[in-house]
């Protein structure tokens, strides 16, 4: 018996949420099988489109969702945005629209990890939905089928799909202890979504929402920039090493005053590259204020996170150079103390937290657009751009098409001028 066919359509806004359905490429079809209907073969289609990733309003992505259904002739089809959406205050993570097969998952919004595992199950429960229906009957019918399923092929693949409930978006962890989603059926007034998934709590659903931002930021994918600046750090703390007073100033600190001047140092040069680089959402952007908010927050936790990566590869050069560079016998003389190794780690603290402040500021990263893209307000109006120049060769496109047309028609007009002047000479000439 031959198995009927299903497309599936994936559309990601471009950037990392595009990345994300590159690993889901290979998965999903054989998953479908097993958690949706395996007397289908499915296909799944990957395809980028910046409208799906450039309005923080939900209906307006499904509508594109839709458009894009329909343009390709999917079955169905389910937008990945990288966007925070939000239905009054509380997170939106997924909703179904299921008349029309479409959905959407909000990725930040299923927080930083373990990040693939919870997509794919989004994916597989939005297409669930879709396929099976939304409603209590319909929804204990697919649960009934999942159980078969997990009875038949205890012993087989698919384990992380074991305890996932037909209503879940995602299977249960740590993480949904703290901060649990809820479904819900939306009233009348929303006649175009049939369930929605949200978080229960603002508080946790902020946490979500801006750990899930920073993981679309890919902080470590910053890090590369950070290489001319670890240079110019390495270089002036190295240089400072070889005079006492960097050492008697480590022998006097204490832990709390080695924090402090931590801190310091990657707040200055956080605050630095975010001046440099402009990448805070002032009020003048069209954003919306709390949204604004959130994509500055974002963009303050990301630089943190690779500030403390950069401070961190600096600390290991300079504990290679103290040990290299400074001879326990001249330390100690200079001290007038005891010493051990714990002097040559304070020592380096020391000189990473001046190298950073010193050596550091004043300087640019190298890659700036890479900088750049790890503020979502810098994202958003890329994408502007981008939809902007599309609809404007779009438009010059159907001019140019209509102007063809136009001397197409006139062509022929005069081709139909002339055959009748050369008619009318004809029987002139007979008559003559």
């Amino acid at each position: 018996m031959s198995k009927s066919t299903m497309h599936l359509g994936i559309i990601t806004a471009p950037g990392y949420a595009q990345k994300i359905s590159e690993g889901l490429k290979n998965s999903l079809p054989d998953l479908l099988d097993y958690y949706v209907d395996d007397n289908v073969e499915w296909n799944v289609d990957y395809i980028t489109d910046a409208l799906t990733g450039a309005t923080e309003d939900s209906s307006e992505i499904l509508g594109a969702t839709l458009d894009k259904r329909e343009e390709d002739g999917w079955d169905y089809a389910i937008c990945l945005t990288d966007l925070p959406l939000f239905k009054g205050k509380r997170p939106i993570v997924a909703e179904a629209y299921i008349e029309e097969n479409v959905a959407l998952l909000s990725i930040p919004a299923l927080g930083s990890t373990p990040l693939i595992k919870r997509i794919r199950e989004s994916v597989l429960q939005l297409v669930n939905e879709m396929y099976f229906g939304s409603t209590e009957e319909e929804r204990e019918e697919a649960e009934k089928r999942i159980q078969s399923k997990r009875e038949e092929n205890y012993n087989e693949d698919h384990e992380e799909l074991r305890n996932k409930s037909s209503k879940r978006l995602v299977g249960k962890r740590l993480v949904d202890r703290l901060s649990p989603m809820q479904r819900e059926t939306p009233d009348d007034e929303e006649s175009n979504i049939d369930v929605r998934f949200t978080v229960k709590s603002r508080v946790s659903g902020a946490l979500r929402i801006l750990t899930g931002m920073v993981r679309a930021n890919r902080p470590w994918a910053m890090f590369p920039s950070f290489m001319k600046l670890i240079v110019v750090a390495f270089a002036t703390g190295a240089y400072a090493l070889v005079f006492p007073t960097l050492w008697m100033l480590s022998s006097n600190y204490g832990i709390w005053r080695m924090l402090m001047l931590t801190l310091v140092s990657i707040t200055a040069m956080v605050l630095w590259i975010i001046l440099a680089h402009r990448l805070w959402e002032g009020k003048r952007n069209s954003v919306r204020d709390y949204l604004r908010k959130l994509y500055n927050t974002a963009t303050l936790m990301t630089l943190f996170v690779t500030v403390a990566m950069y401070y961190f590869l600096l600390f290991v050069l300079f504990a290679g150079a103290v040990i290299i560079l400074i001879p326990m016998g001249m330390l100690e003389s200079q001290v007038n103390a005891d010493v051990g190794y714990v002097n040559y780690f304070y020592i380096a603290w020391t000189a990473t937290s001046v190298a950073t402040i010193i050596g550091a500021l004043g300087s640019a990263l190298e890659n700036e657009e890479v900088v750049l893209s790890a503020a979502y307000g810098y994202r958003q109006r890329q994408r502007y751009e981008e939809i902007k120049q599309a609809e404007e060769e779009k438009k010059e496109a159907q001019e140019e098409k209509k102007e063809a047309a136009e001397e197409k028609k006139e062509a022929a007009q005069e081709k139909k001028e002339g055959e009748k002047k050369k008619q009318e000479g004809e029987e002139k000439k007979q008559e003559a």
